[in-house]
């Protein structure tokens, strides 16, 4: 069995939250946001490697909610990047073999079984996205004119985005491009086949207010 490693990328700053404090700190149900995504993954299997990557400045604040949450399972600290791009690449340096699933921070609500998956499937095709369909009509536009679209035809992207780590690692060595927004779009930049696979229109990405009250009701209704 390909050995497993989760890379988590928490490097927000929390604008659009209009929070002073980064928003995978942001406490949700009584715990920090970024300590619910963990521990997410170590439900899965408390055997993986977990590569967390933060701002450098950010380091003392991961330390002090582990002291106050006790938390002592061993996380492997990278410095990010001034991009997201450049966080991921710092992160794979802490990355051997075998499959890495990387993860939004603030996507605290990834189930076990969305894991699972994308590691089983990641194993066969070297890529598994998490991605669901659009629930609502969509219209392209531009400066004059907009145009119904087949929204069928659509996927929002999610993560985990997991990977055969060589395939992602030689990925990453492409010339950094804004428009290169995720790791499936690394992986196609360098010409490999992207694979997806049903996610979970629970897998939220917090980055406004409104998504931290959905959250929190989410994670109250799991718990009932």
């Amino acid at each position: 069995m390909a050995r497993e490693t989760a890379l988590i990328v928490a490097g927000g700053k929390g604008t659009r939250i209009k929070s002073a404090l980064p928003k995978q700190f942001i406490e949700l149900n009584g715990k920090p946001i970024l300590l619910h995504t963990i521990e997410a993954f170590i439900r899965y299997s408390s055997s993986m490697k977990i590569v967390l990557v933060l701002p450098e400045d950010d380091f003392p604040i991961w330390s002090a909610i582990c002291e106050k949450f006790k938390f002592e399972f061993p996380i492997e600290l990278q410095k990010g990047g001034e991009t997201r791009f450049q966080s991921v690449r710092n992160g794979l340096q802490k990355v051997e073999d075998g499959l890495v699933a990387i993860h939004d921070g603030v996507r605290p609500l990834v189930s076990e079984d969305i894991i699972g998956a994308s590691f089983r499937l990641a194993a066969i095709h070297q890529c598994a996205i998490a991605a669901v369909r659009l629930k609502e009509s969509i219209r392209m536009t531009d400066q004059d004119n907009t145009k119904a679209m087949d929204r069928s035809r659509f996927r929002l992207i999610q993560t985990p985005q997991t990977f055969n780590v060589d395939l992602i690692k030689k990925a990453y060595e492409i010339k950094e491009d804004p428009s290169l927004t995720d790791d499936a779009s690394v992986a196609e930049r360098a010409g490999h086949i992207v694979s997806l696979f049903e996610g979970s229109y629970e897998n939220i990405k917090i980055t406004t207010p409104e998504d931290l009250i959905v959250a929190a009701a989410l994670m109250e209704n799991r718990g009932r």
